[in-house]
C-alpha cells in the first residue's frame, strides 16, 4: 500500500431511485414524466445510480456540441492487463480500481493522484483467476471505498488516507486455486456483499455463494450458495433441498457444480433485496442429449435474496440445464415500466448472454417479458406461461458439432448496456456471433477435455476459422462456407451497438462496432444530453445520437477500450472518463490486426475528456510481436511433440495465443524463461504476474511435452524468419 494524504473530504452516498421513462409519456396518457435524480455533478455508484442505469442528467455535452470533445488529462495505471472498472466520483475525487483490485484516488479535475492501495496478494496463494487478474469496481460510503481483491479478501479503506480499516476473507475453501473474486463490491443498508468466480476452471472445483459482512466492522453475516453441495452432505439452507432434487441423482460429488456469482450484483433498496445473476454450471460433463438435461438449479439463473437475512425471496431460471456457458450474470438495470401493458411497476431487466433480453417484475420474480434481442438459433423463443425456453435441435450438439448462435462469450457479456429514462431505450453491447460446439468425445479428435469448456469446446468461426487445422485435433468440423450459409451476406462474427425499446420489445436502431472478427468493445453510457457513448477495440471513444444512432464523434484513443465510460461535472465543466486497456475475456481471443492492442503497447490508463480539448496523447508502439528468438535445442519425438500440442491446447490455449496479447505468446519464449519452463508451470515462479501453479491440472510429463511443442513451434518460425526478405 502506499497512501499520500487526500485533499479533499468524502460526503457519504445519495441513494438515486425511482426511474421511468420520459418517453412513453406521450404514448401513454397518464404516465408520469421521467423523474431521475441520479448522479448530477457526480457518479456515485459504478453504474451511475443503484438502479445500475449508467445514465447521467448532464447535458453540458451534448447531441449538438459532442463533436468537440477532445482530450482533458490522463493517468498512468502503472499496468497492463485489462481494464474493466467504471470510476466513481464524490466530492470532487475519482475512486477506481485496477487490476487485481489495486485501488486509486484522484483528483477528478486534474488527475493528481492522492493515494493509491494495493492489497498485496501473495504470489503463493495467487488465484487462478477464470478470465485475467480484472477488477471492476470499488463503493463508497460515509468515507469508506470498499473493494474486493483478486484473491478474494474485502477490503474496507479511508477515504482520506487509502488507510486500511478492515478486512475480510471470503473464499471458503482456500485450497482451491479456482476461486477468485474480479466483480464489483455491493453494499446494501448495511452490508457489504460479493461473489466469487471460477466456475469454468478445475474440472468444477468452485461452488458459488455471495456472502455479506457489516459495513463498518468486516463481521461475517450470511452467505447463501447458489447450488447444492455433494449428495449425501447437509443443506446449509432450506432452498438447496428444492435445489438439489433438478439435478442427476447420480451427478459426481467431486464437482462442486458452479453457479458462481461474478459480476451483475445489484441491491433495491424500495424491496430491500439483492438480485444476482449465477453462472454455468461446472460438472465434469457439459456435453447434455435433450434426455439427459436437468435444470441444475441454480445455475444460469437471476436469484432476489433478502437484503437482511439471506434468504430467498424469488428465482428464475433462464437457462435451464445449460450446456452452452449461457451464465446470467450479466448486469441488472431496475426501473419503473408498463411492461406487458396496463400502469408502470418495478421491473429488473437484464440482456442475457443467451441472445434473450428478460423484463421481470422485481417484487414478485414474475416473467414479464422474454424477446431476442441478437441472431439466436438455440431456441425458438421462451414461453411465458412457464418461464422456459423452447429449445431447438442446434441446442444438441451431442452427436455431431452444431454451429449454435449466441456463442459461449454470450450475445451480451459483463459489458455494461445502460438505460436513458430520457429516450425509454437500453444500449446493449451486442456480439452477433456463433460458436461450433463440439462433443470432444463423440467427435474423435485428439482432445477429451479443454480446460473451461471440459469435455466440449466452441471455436469462434472467425478470420483464424482453419477447418483442416482444427480438425486435427477436434475432429471432424464444418467448413466456413457452410457456416455461412445461415446468415447469408451477414458477418458470422460482428459486435452491434443496439437500442432496445423494453417496452415496444424491439430493436429501434442499431451500429455495427466491429465486423468479421471479435472486437472485444466497450460498455456503455448515456446521458440526458441525448448522447450515447462507447469504446472500440479499434481505440476509438465513439458518440451517438441517443435518439437516432447518428455517429456525432470519434475519438482515436490508441487504447483498446472494453470498460463503460461515465460522466461528472466539476468546476463548472463536464468531463467523461473511461479506463483503457485489454484483457479479461478477451485473453481467450487471438488479437487481429484491426484492434489497436495489436500496434500500441496495452498501458492501462484513465483517460478524461471535455469539450475543446486536444488529442489524446498516444501509447508507445507495441515491440515487433513476430520476432522469433533463437530457440534451445530439443530431441523430442514428433509424438512427445503432438501429446504437447493436445495438452497445451487443452490447458494452455485459454489464455495463451499465438501473436500479441495481454499474456506472453508462448512460441516466441526467451532463453530464460526456457530455462524455467518447469519452475512457472508446476512451481508457481511467475504466480504473482497471474501465471498460478498448474500443477493439480498437468504432470510434469505433460508439462515438459509442452514446453517440447513450443520448441517446435518456435522452431519452425525461426526458420521461416531466416528465409525471409527483410522487406517481408
Amino acid at each position: 500500500m502506499v497512501p499520500i494524504p487526500l485533499r479533499r473530504s468524502t460526503l457519504g452516498l445519495l441513494c438515486a431511485l425511482g426511474i421511468t421513462a420520459s418517453s412513453l409519456q406521450a404514448a401513454m396518457p397518464g404516465f408520469p414524466a421521467a423523474t431521475h435524480p441520479v448522479a448530477g455533478g457526480e457518479w456515485h455508484y459504478v453504474g451511475g445510480d443503484e438502479a445500475g442505469t449508467w445514465f447521467s442528467s448532464l447535458t453540458d455535452i451534448n447531441d449538438s456540441n459532442a463533436a468537440q470533445l477532445g482530450f482533458a488529462w490522463a493517468y498512468d495505471m502503472g499496468t497492463e492487463r485489462g481494464q474493466e472498472a467504471t470510476p466513481l466520483v464524490i466530492d470532487g475525487v475519482m475512486y477506481t480500481s485496477g487490476v487485481w483490485g489495486i485501488v486509486y484516488a484522484l483528483n477528478a479535475a486534474t488527475g493528481e493522484v492522492l493515494w493509491t492501495f494495493h492489497p498485496g496478494i501473495d504470489p503463493a496463494s495467487a488465484r487462478n483467476a477464470c478470465c485475467d487478474t480484472v477488477n471492476r469496481g470499488v463503493a463508497v460510503r460515509d468515507g469508506v471505498v470498499f473493494v474486493a481483491s483478486e484473491d478474494g479478501r474485502l477490503h474496507a479503506l479511508d477515504a482520506k488516507t487509502g488507510a486500511e480499516k478492515w478486512s475480510a476473507d471470503t473464499i471458503i475453501d482456500r485450497a482451491r486455486f479456482t476461486y477468485a473474486s474480479t466483480g464489483a463490491v455491493l453494499l446494501t443498508s448495511d452490508s457489504v456483499v460479493i461473489g466469487n468466480s471460477g466456475a469454468d476452471l478445475g474440472d468444477g472445483s468452485t461452488r458459488g455463494y455471495i456472502s455479506a459482512w457489516d459495513i463498518r466492522t468486516g463481521a461475517f453475516k450470511w452467505r447463501f450458495f447458489t447450488v447444492p453441495p455433494a449428495p449425501g452432505q447437509p443443506f446449509e439452507h432450506p432452498e438447496l433441498e428444492m435445489a438439489a432434487k433438478s439435478w442427476a441423482p447420480d451427478h459426481d460429488g467431486r464437482y462442486q457444480n458452479g453457479g458462481t456469482v461474478w459480476d451483475g450484483l445489484s441491491y433495491d433498496a424500495e424491496t430491500d433485496q439483492i438480485v444476482f445473476g449465477t453462472a454455468n454450471a461446472s460438472p465434469y460433463s457439459r456435453v447434455k442429449n435433450a434426455s439427459e438435461r436437468h435444470d441444475d438449479l441454480f445455475n444460469a439463473s437471476i436469484i432476489a435474496v433478502n437484503a437482511k437475512t439471506g434468504r430467498m425471496n424469488w428465482y428464475y431460471q433462464e437457462t435451464p440445464g445449460d450446456a452452452w456457458d449461457y451464465d446470467a450474470v450479466q448486469k441488472f438495470v431496475f426501473a419503473n415500466l408498463p411492461v406487458g401493458g396496463g400502469q408502470p411497476r418495478r421491473v429488473v431487466m437484464q440482456a442475457s448472454k443467451n441472445g434473450f433480453f428478460y423484463t421481470l417484475d422485481l417484487k414478485t420474480g414474475k416473467l414479464l417479458a422474454a424477446d431476442p434481442f441478437a441472431y439466436v438459433n438455440w431456441a425458438k423463443g421462451v414461453d411465458l406461461a412457464t418461464g422456459r425456453p423452447v429449445f431447438t435441435e442446434v441446442a444438441d450438439y451431442s452427436a455431431k458439432p452444431k454451429n449454435v448462435y449466441p456463442s459461449w462469450a454470450g450475445a451480451h457479456t459483463w459489458n455494461p448496456m445502460s438505460f436513458s429514462p430520457k429516450t425509454g431505450l437500453v444500449y446493449i453491447p451486442t456480439v452477433d456471433q456463433p460458436n461450433v460446439m463440439v462433443n470432444l468425445e463423440a467427435n474423435k479428435g485428439k482432445l477429451r477435455h479443454l480446460e473451461g469448456f471440459f469435455n466440449a469446446n466452441g471455436i469462434i468461426p472467425d478470420d483464424t476459422y482453419d477447418e483442416a487445422a482444427l480438425s486435427r485435433l477436434f475432429g471432424p468440423l464444418p467448413t466456413k462456407a457452410e457456416l455461412q450459409k445461415e446468415r447469408g451476406k451477414t458477418s458470422l462474427v460482428r459486435e452491434v451497438l443496439k437500442a432496445w425499446d423494453p417496452v415496444s420489445r424491439k430493436v429501434v436502431w442499431e451500429q455495427v462496432t466491429s465486423d468479421r472478427n471479435r472486437g472485444y468493445d466497450g460498455g456503455v453510457l448515456s446521458t440526458a444530453g441525448n448522447i450515447v457513448v462507447q469504446g472500440r477495440g479499434d481505440g476509438t471513444l465513439r458518440v451517438y445520437n441517443a435518439a437516432t444512432g447518428a455517429e456525432l464523434a470519434a475519438i482515436q484513443t490508441g487504447s483498446h477500450i472494453m470498460a463503460a465510460p461515465m460522466t461528472y461535472r466539476i468546476g463548472g465543466v463536464q468531463y467523461i472518463a473511461v479506463q483503457v486497456g485489454y484483457g479479461g475475456v478477451g485473453i481467450s481471443y487471438p488479437i487481429t490486426p484491426a484492434d489497436i492492442a495489436y500496434r500500441n503497447r496495452n498501458t492501462n490508463r484513465i483517460l478524461v475528456f471535455k469539450l475543446r480539448g486536444g488529442p489524446v496523447p498516444q501509447p508507445e508502439p507495441r515491440p515487433d510481436p513476430f520476432t522469433y528468438p533463437a530457440p534451445p535445442p530439443s530431441r523430442a519425438t514428433a509424438a512427445r511433440i503432438a501429446h504437447g500440442e493436445a495438452k497445451f491446447t487443452e490447458y494452455c490455449s485459454r489464455c495463451h495465443m499465438f501473436g500479441p496479447g495481454v499474456t506472453p505468446d508462448l512460441s516466441r519464449l526467451p532463453k530464460d524463461i526456457h530455462g524455467m519452463f518447469n519452475d512457472i508451470v508446476l512451481g508457481g515462479a511467475l504466480a504473482g504476474n497471474g501465471m498460478a501453479p498448474m500443477g493439480d491440472m498437468v504432470s510434469k510429463y505433460d508439462v515438459e511435452a509442452i514446453h517440447a511443442y513450443l520448441i517446435d513451434t518456435q522452431r519452425k518460425g525461426y526458420e521461416a524468419q531466416r528465409k525471409a526478405k527483410p522487406t517481408s
